[in-house]
């Protein structure tokens, strides 16, 4: 949601064209889709994603309604990610990286937190790296069904 970096946007792009999963981004953007630091990062790899561009995230929200479960990844608590069952369609929802998901949306759905273990030192990890722990940890319990292991 509001993602703020380029390069962080284009490392979880270039993820995302690994597994096969949809990107979808929630505006405000804080770049333009356009920025040469997203597209390096993203390296030569834009054209393997499929990205979908809301302009809030209720309409994000109502675009995804018929998924599987929505799994929150926040700081704030709940359950670790790598004791969730994922299935092939649920959502993985990610916050900005300076202020993560707004208090609202995590408050609609409280069974949905998911933490990522860290030390009481850290405050949060990079969002890319997060992105990447949480897709891979969904793509293992999957079976890694693109065949990419």
């Amino acid at each position: 949601m509001e993602p703020e970096i380029p390069p962080n946007t284009g490392n979880i792009a270039r993820t995302c064209a690994a597994t096969g999963t949809v990107l979808h981004l929630v505006e405000p953007l804080g770049f333009s889709l356009d920025d040469r630091y997203l597209k390096r990062a993203g390296v030569d790899y834009w054209h393997l994603v499929r990205v979908v561009v809301h302009p809030n995230w209720e309409s994000a929200r109502r675009a995804l309604e018929g998924a599987g479960a929505f799994h929150l990844f926040t700081s704030h608590g709940g359950l670790k990610y790598s004791e969730v069952s994922y299935g092939a369609d649920d959502v993985l929802v990610f916050g900005c990286e300076s202020r993560g998901l707004p208090d609202d949306i995590l408050a609609s759905y409280p069974q949905a937190w998911r933490i990522i273990p860290m030390t009481s030192a850290v405050r949060s990890l990079n969002l890319s790296n997060a992105v990447a722990i949480a897709v891979y940890e969904a793509q293992r319990q999957l079976g890694f069904p693109l065949g990419t292991v």
